[in-house]
């Protein structure tokens, strides 16, 4: 299994779901700023139609093409079923944003054989590691 920092170097496309329209909030500042440091950010948000200038789908399963990573804002309640999405639409890697952890999702992801990290923050770890895209 990639660590986080190995997760992010090797990732160029990033799906955020609970993406938000709100730029008060972690689930738009934090993409955004993957989005400024080079990361293609694909926003799932079933209440949003564009975000970040690009369009935003209502789950991973809807998303046409792969994706390197789903990073996820969305309550641990949430998390089995997004890392069950993830899983079916082939990603190879699940994030969840710091204070998100989640036992069940963890053991879908390890069942699964995908990569996983919990209760981390995404661009903590991009800016520690120092990573860019650009």
């Amino acid at each position: 299994m990639r660590d986080a920092q190995q997760l992010l170097a090797d990732a160029k496309v990033i799906a955020v779901v609970g993406a938000s329209r709100d730029p008060r909030k972690a689930a738009h500042t934090v993409p955004l700023q993957m989005q400024r440091h080079g990361w293609r950010i694909i926003p799932v948000n079933p209440f949003v139609d564009e975000l970040f200038g690009e369009p935003v789908y209502r789950s991973v399963a809807e998303i046409p093409f792969p994706v390197d990573l789903v990073n996820v804002f969305r309550p641990a309640a949430d998390a089995p079923d997004v890392v069950r999405d993830a899983i079916a639409a082939g990603a190879p890697a699940v994030w969840l944003q710091l204070d998100i952890v989640s036992p069940e999702a963890r053991e879908l992801a390890t069942a699964a054989g995908i990569d996983y990290v919990e209760d981390r923050c995404i661009a903590v770890e991009r800016a520690v590691a120092n990573l860019s895209r650009l």
